[in-house]
């Protein structure tokens, strides 16, 4: 594995045009070969610094939600699964905000496109939805490209800590009205 990171930096040292190019489609592409989007993130902080990371970071993953926007409809089986995993773990009645999408994504074990589906539901046309995917990625492309090099030397209490810590963000981002209709309060026999 280390052989493999060494050649990808002395590619990207070689290639200096081509690799803001390169990164941004691996945005893409990292799906497909089941690598999180926060292992990418610090990698961009590593390969282009913080500031340029950030930019390419969140670019690829703008143009990633776009993409899910465009295909996601066109896979009615892929889409079922997905709202059918979003009741298993939210419940029936949960229309998370983006501020909860945005914590939500700063946890590395929540699947992103099941967070995108929330975020779908909540923003519905294409321009809400990728002003919503803009504002949820922003603190998981800052944290992971800035304190990425940071976050291996963390201690299991330390991480406990900081995941309780968005766990009260989570519950305090939430939406707190909830609208039942009167057919699901009063179901018929």
């Amino acid at each position: 594995m280390d052989e493999r990171l060494l050649m990808l930096f002395s590619f990207v040292e070689g290639s200096i045009v081509l690799a803001p190019f390169m990164f941004i489609l691996f945005h893409l592409l990292r799906q497909f070969l089941f690598i999180p989007v926060a292992v990418v993130c610090m990698a961009g902080g590593i390969l282009f610094g913080s500031m340029l990371g950030i930019i390419y970071s969140l670019i690829g993953l703008l143009l990633l939600s776009a993409m899910f926007y465009a295909c996601i409809k066109r896979m009615p089986k892929t889409y079922e699964k997905l709202l059918k995993i979003k009741l298993k773990c939210f419940g029936h009645h949960a229309k998370l905000t983006t501020g909860q999408i945005a914590v939500l994504r700063l946890i590395p074990f929540f699947h992103y496109h099941l967070l995108n589906i929330c975020l779908l539901e909540r923003h519905p046309d294409f321009r809400g939805y990728l002003k919503g995917s803009v504002l949820s990625n922003i603190p998981l492309v800052v944290f992971y490209t800035v304190f990425g090099q940071f976050i291996s030397r963390f201690t299991p209490t330390i991480i406990i800590i900081i995941l309780f810590a968005l766990s009260i963000l989570f519950f305090i981002l939430r939406e707190k009205v909830v609208v039942i209709k009167w057919r699901e309060f009063f179901p018929e026999a």
